[in-house]
């Protein structure tokens, strides 16, 4: 493979990964849970997903590879933990992809009432597969531009919403202040509440892990990444807390399901009158973002498998551009089965309508297995590596005491989000996922992988 992914280009991968259509459109889930105290959960949600990229980058200045994460628990836990990391991306990336070519026949019905839902899915996806094979550069570019639209908006959001809060801008020049944070109740769903709100948060932060598939593939790896995992955490913090914090001093979070998308109603409020067209584009920009990820990253953990023996070797094959021709493919054809279900569900089921719904929740424990995968491979890694650590200028902070205490704060989340009736079968679909693919590892691969 070549490097060609410049610092630039993986910051916003990094950014864009995080950055999904669910806060532009109302992150009411995650508010109705617990109210305003929902701006604390993003930020201890925040603190943890910086100790797992700091794990991640410490292992990556090392060996800045393909596959990273997956590649990384191959070697330091046990093949079998390589291989469901690798296949838990796959299928969280495929899912995630599949859901939003789902959506995006939605978002364009906005402007075309009446056009067949499956027209924007093909598409989105011929366009986003020939874009994969072109070259990395070609990736990487599109995902710099999904990703700035997604960030331009948020910062012209926060600006235009702190001009109502503090100068009344949009509202007859009456500010409107902050005290809706806590008029209508703070930690308004107690105990319970928030940590629920907590587990839907952590969600909403899957993909920033991102970063370390793309590894392999960028320019002058080590000052690359430590400069993209020490801005990306923050960024996505202020971009999440600063958005939300904005939209619960603006709205009253009791009446939040009244006002729609919140980022249409403040561009509104100041006399936009095409805001809602231009969140439309956003979200659709959004939702190519998330299948273009979801293609780059199954298809280099298909490599990586590929390369371990566990899936046929022409999933090896690099075209001249130095891409995964087959495994682009592959996971393009997996995506492509969103556009399929979002045509059949309907004509066999009257419930389909949530099939968005239905099929991105199953993603959310097979999108967490990386984070554990990396907190318990840099323990070891350290112990492997104490040559290194000496001289290593981007360490993991107080490990392996950090790597403890995120794993149990991502243990008792999972814990909470079986007890959620909202997010209980979507574990268990990826619970099952999992036991699925541990048995058929056991049943071909047990004793005869050798690491490449």
């Amino acid at each position: 493979m070549e490097r060609k992914l410049s610092a630039r280009q993986m910051q916003m991968i990094a950014l864009g990964g995080t950055i999904g259509v669910g806060l532009f459109m109302g992150s009411t889930s995650t508010i109705k849970w617990t109210g305003p105290s929902v701006l604390i959960a993003y930020g201890i949600a925040g603190i943890f997903l910086y100790l797992i990229m700091r794990a991640l980058g410490e292992m990556l200045y090392v060996d800045p590879d393909t596959g990273s994460f997956s590649k990384f628990a191959t070697e330091y836990i046990h093949p079998i933990a390589g291989y469901l990391t690798a296949w838990s991306n796959i299928f969280q990336f495929v899912v995630v992809g599949m859901s939003e070519m789902i959506a995006i026949g939605g978002y364009f019905e906005f402007w075309w009432p009446g056009l067949p839902a499956w027209i924007p899915g093909i598409v989105a996806i011929t366009f986003l597969t020939l874009a994969n094979l072109i070259s990395v550069k070609m990736f990487g570019e599109l995902e710099f531009w999904f990703a700035l639209i997604k960030v331009v908006t948020i910062i012209l959001m926060i600006i235009i919403g702190l001009g109502l809060i503090v100068f009344g801008i949009g509202n007859h020049f009456h500010p409107i202040g902050i005290s809706n944070i806590w008029t209508h109740g703070f930690f308004t769903g107690g105990f319970k509440g928030f940590i629920f709100a907590l587990s839907i948060v952590l969600a909403s932060y899957q993909g920033i892990e991102l970063i370390g598939v793309t590894a392999g593939e960028a320019q002058n790896p080590q000052e690359t990444l430590v400069k993209a995992i020490r801005s990306t955490v923050f960024r996505i913090l202020i971009f999440y807390i600063g958005a939300i914090f904005v939209i619960l001093s603006i709205y009253p979070w009791n009446q939040l399901n009244n006002v729609g998308s919140p980022f249409v109603e403040t561009f509104a409020k100041i006399g936009i009158t095409a805001a809602a067209s231009i969140i439309n584009f956003v979200v659709i920009t959004a939702a190519l973002s998330g299948s273009n990820s979801g293609i780059y990253s199954a298809s280099r953990m298909s490599y990586t498998l590929a390369n371990n023996g566990q899936l046929p070797k022409r999933f090896l094959m690099l075209n001249r551009h130095g891409v995964p021709f087959y495994s682009v493919i592959a996971i393009s054809i997996g995506i492509f089965l969103g556009v399929v279900l979002d045509f059949i569900m309907p004509l066999f089921s009257k419930g389909a309508d949530n099939i968005f719904v239905m099929v991105y929740s199953s993603s959310v424990l097979p999108g967490m297995v990386p984070w554990f995968v990396i907190l318990i491979s840099q323990i070891e890694f350290r112990k492997q590596h104490k040559d290194k650590m000496a001289q290593h200028p981007f360490k993991m902070p107080f490990s392996p005491w950090s790597n403890y205490i995120t794993l149990a704060f991502l243990t008792v989340t999972l814990i909470f989000m079986f007890f959620n009736a909202e997010t209980r079968i979507s574990i268990m679909v990826g619970a099952g996922f999992l036991i699925i693919m541990t048995i058929l590892y056991f049943a071909k691969f047990h004793g005869k992988v050798k690491v490449d």
